[in-house]
């Protein structure tokens, strides 16, 4: 198909501009002022801002996890983060434990995704054994496109001790890739689930007690030691305290390449909500947990100054059946929330239009910086003449209010109910594709697999 974008306001990470934009085929054909295209049908987005597709670089569909599986596959939660203006998700394939590959990690998660993503789709890989083996496979992993890799500093399934996480960050850096890193100090938080339990606390106000801010600083200092002894750049994923953040800033301020990312719940949500009577604080499980409101005014003042990179969601959605399964139990909870479909119009709505951050920097940290670090730009995260044919046209107008009985989720809850947003997805491009039009998925199942390159930033 062609399209001829007429009238709208292109925004890019440094400018917004009235631009007509062709499209042709699944690329960009042109970008300019009063374009014309024989063939082509007209769309006039007069008054609509034009953003390019956004890239959610952390997602967790179809995972096993606390006894269950999450209520979004790659099916339902890649057709709401369509509908959220995502053109690329970059979930986490992951090596299990007990002589297992990478390369049999990798084929578990095409099975679980290909043939059903309605949005493009990438993984990074989680490792959690290291060994010649997995050593030799780095080079594998880049081969079938996957240049940023995953390492957790808790949960037992999956934790590194500080020994392979210093091998491991320095070999990645060694083949120019890097990795994001979950930064909780795991003994301890054993250490207080313990003292918890023993008081006979069990409800889910315990859950932010047990995670606490200093827990998630005191592993980000850590990481950082040890990054910095192994020359090599990490970033620190879901940031959520000012504490953890003074840690990054120290850590730059010597000299460090620290990428960070936080998450619409971090922005947006505190600590309160793990108190709500009738076990309703379950539903805002997740780890780490959510903070305080100075917390959230500290991650506001660090988008503002570009010194967190991307915001991502950490989506992983569980139906209020499956966070029943820790009633008796807070850490039985399974943690995540849902989060792809409302990220953009969130940020919009909480941060663009309260003037907290611009458009342009709503461009950067959902779009061109996350194409960038995960080695896609400028075929993704950029509109310009022979990129992707990704495109969200957004109407800063639309009004709306987040529900559970209208999102697309497979989930009967939503962390944001009844927030108002001012500013909505109206049509969305996939590679050229006319995938969204009028908030709705029109078409489904179009997203291809992203072999990536390595990061541009």
């Amino acid at each position: 198909m062609k399209y001829l974008l007429k009238n709208g306001t292109l925004v890019s990470g440094e400018r917004s501009e009235k631009l007509d934009v062709l499209i042709e085929d699944e690329k960009i054909a042109a970008v300019g002022e009063a374009l014309e295209a024989d063939g082509a049908e007209v769309i006039d987005v007069s008054g609509k801002l034009l953003f390019p597709g956004f890239i959610d670089g952390h997602t967790h569909f179809d995972l096993e996890v606390a006894g269950t599986v999450t209520a979004d596959d790659f099916e339902s939660g890649t057709r709401a983060a369509l509908a959220g203006g995502t053109t690329l998700v970059i979930d986490f394939a992951s090596q299990d434990k007990g002589g297992h590959t990478l390369k049999e990690g990798l084929e578990k998660w095409h099975k679980k995704a290909d043939g059903k993503c309605s949005c493009d789709y990438s993984f990074h890989m989680s490792i959690v054994e290291w060994n010649e083996e997995t050593e030799r496979e780095i080079q594998d992993m880049i081969d079938e496109g996957i240049t940023s890799f995953k390492l957790y500093m808790t949960y037992p399934a999956m934790i590194v001790d500080d020994c392979d996480l210093y091998k491991i960050i320095k070999k990645l850096n060694e083949h120019g890739c890097f990795a994001g890193v979950h930064c909780e100090n795991a003994g301890v938080i054993d250490a207080l689930i313990a003292e918890a339990k023993a008081a006979g606390r069990f409800g889910p106000e315990n859950h932010p007690l047990v995670r606490p801010d200093t827990m998630e600083a005191e592993a980000v200092h850590r990481l950082l030691v040890i990054a910095k002894e192994a020359g090599a750049p990490v970033m620190v994923v879901h940031l959520t305290n000012e504490k953890a953040y003074r840690e990054i800033m120290i850590a730059r301020e010597n000299g460090q390449k620290v990428f960070a990312e936080t998450c619409p719940q971090y922005l947006l949500l505190d600590d309160s909500v793990y108190s709500r009577p009738d076990f309703d604080g379950a539903k805002f499980v997740c780890a780490p947990p959510i903070r305080k409101k100075e917390d959230q005014d500290c991650l506001w003042k660090a988008l503002a100054a570009e010194e967190i990179q991307t915001v991502a969601t950490d989506q992983c959605s569980f139906t209020l059946e499956q966070k029943a399964m820790g009633r008796e139990d807070f850490t039985k909870i399974p943690g995540g929330l849902p989060g792809v479909q409302t990220r953009g119009t969130l940020l919009y709505t909480y941060g663009v239009r309260e003037g907290r951050i611009t458009q342009e920097q709503m461009c950067r940290l959902l779009s061109e910086n996350a194409a960038k670090l995960y080695g896609v730009y400028p075929r993704k995260g950029a509109i310009r003449e022979g990129s992707d044919a990704d495109i969200v046209v957004f109407d800063p107008e639309k009004q709306s209010v987040i529900s559970a009985e209208t999102h697309v989720y497979n989930t009967d809850n939503n962390p944001f109910e009844g927030f108002a947003l001012h500013g909505g997805i109206d049509k969305v491009f996939l590679r050229g594709n006319l995938a969204v039009e009028d908030g709705e998925v029109v078409k489904e199942k179009l997203g291809r697999y992203v072999k990536r390159g390595k990061k541009q930033i």
